[in-house]
């Protein structure tokens, strides 16, 4: 767990453990902000809400790196691009249907 800790102080990538689900992500996030923001401040002067928000957003943005690159995203996103061209697909075909049909276009081929 210190390792683990100790890595995420670092600003070293998530691991798919920790962005799988919406509340992993949101306790991996919420720990690594709180140490973030702890070993920026270290007694010093009380940090704005824009240098909170700062940190936040950065987080933010690496756990979306994070998310976009694991192979699930891959396979999730080809899942739904396949889903999509089809659907566009069938609604030209039934467009379409008539004029196919009158140049020799078949139901289904051999």
């Amino acid at each position: 767990m210190a390792e683990k800790r100790a890595a995420e102080q670092r600003g070293e990538e998530y691991s798919w453990e920790e962005v799988f689900s919406f509340d992993r992500l949101k306790r991996s996030m919420t720990n690594r902000v709180l140490d973030r923001i702890e070993s920026m401040w270290q007694g010093r002067e009380p940090m704005s809400p824009e240098q909170i928000n700062g940190v936040i957003s950065d987080e933010w943005e690496k756990a979306k790196n994070a998310v976009r690159s694991s192979p699930a995203a891959r396979d999730a996103f080809r899942k739904y691009l396949e889903r999509t061209v089809s659907e566009q697909i069938d609604k030209l075909m039934q467009r379409d249907r008539a004029e196919m049909e009158s140049l020799g276009v078949i139901e289904k081929g051999l």
